[in-house]
């Protein structure tokens, strides 16, 4: 058997954090229906903080430098602080699938991101690709009437933003410090700012929710805020983030499938003819250049 490539090696890893992170939404609105948004979208993070310390302690992880603790909070505010809560709230109202097709536009502001953050630089091509998956989940939304869940769109908007500046600072980080150092040390050093909104919110924390509420903000900070990020750190590292974050053009059918196979969404037949345009846009787009300085 053949060893893989770098390249062959990061989509792997990649799809397999896909596959985690899809499930994100499903979790996350199963979590808040009966647990508060702060509690799942910030406590998560704690617990996942808790098991973080301990492969820093096992695993005698370097500590950070100066520098890169500073890229480190950045990372921080994206994927612990904002994504986390803003989706939290938005799942409030909005249902699972609508949310997934909504972040359907990660990619491209993954992409946009690695330009400003990692200085790589996508051919003409790339984002000629980038655009059609992501104007076609747009369309999706659209189509599936996203446009009457105004407020939650806007959160999840802003929940890509901080999300795509998460994954690039934390992807660049990655090649010098490692992936699942990245993620460790950017909750470590994040348990002191969340301590104060997750204990203000325990009063009104439901400890006798029922199993699966607590199954599923279990899975939002087991798998989504840490052991997704292992695999997806090491692949932005190793691939790029921008081909990397191509991937995340998946993410939006991962998680319609758990929408409806965990919260009983239903998905309508729609759903395959932009898979299909979505998978084109993906397939052609990981054979364009990317430049990495």
């Amino acid at each position: 058997m053949l060893p893989l490539s770098d390249t062959a090696k990061g989509y792997l890893l990649g799809l397999t954090a896909v596959i985690i992170f899809g499930l994100t939404l499903p979790a996350t609105r199963m979590a808040v229906a009966e647990l508060p948004a702060t509690f799942v979208g910030l406590g998560r993070a704690l617990v996942a903080a808790a098991i973080a310390a301990l492969f820093l302690q096992f695993g005698n992880a370097p500590r950070p430098s100066r520098a890169q603790i500073g890229k480190l909070a950045l990372a921080s505010a994206g994927i612990i602080f904002g994504f986390p809560l803003l989706s939290a709230i938005a799942m409030k109202t909005a249902p699972a699938a609508h949310g997934g097709v909504v972040l359907g536009i990660l990619p491209l502001a993954t992409a946009l991101a690695g330009v400003v953050f990692a200085g790589e630089r996508p051919s003409i091509g790339f984002w000629i690709c980038g655009l059609i998956g992501s104007a076609a989940v747009i369309i999706f939304s659209l189509l599936d009437g996203g446009a009457e869940i105004f407020s939650a769109d806007i959160l999840l908007v802003l929940a890509v933003i901080s999300a795509a500046v998460g994954y690039a600072v934390s992807g660049d980080l990655s090649r010098t410090l490692g992936g699942w150092q990245v993620i460790s040390w950017a909750l470590v050093i994040s348990v002191p700012t969340l301590l104060i909104p997750v204990i203000w919110v325990l009063p009104d924390v439901n400890w006798m929710a029922s199993a699966q509420a607590w199954a599923s903000f279990a899975y939002v900070a087991v798998f989504s805020q840490f052991l997704g990020f292992f695999f997806w750190n090491k692949a932005m590292a190793i691939a790029g983030i921008a081909r990397i974050g191509q991937l995340q053009l998946f993410q939006i059918f991962i998680t319609l499938i758990g929408s409806w196979a965990l919260v009983g969404e239903t998905i309508k037949p729609v759903t395959i003819a932009f898979a299909l345009i979505v998978f084109t846009a993906v397939w052609f787009g990981r054979k364009m250049q990317v430049r990495r300085s």
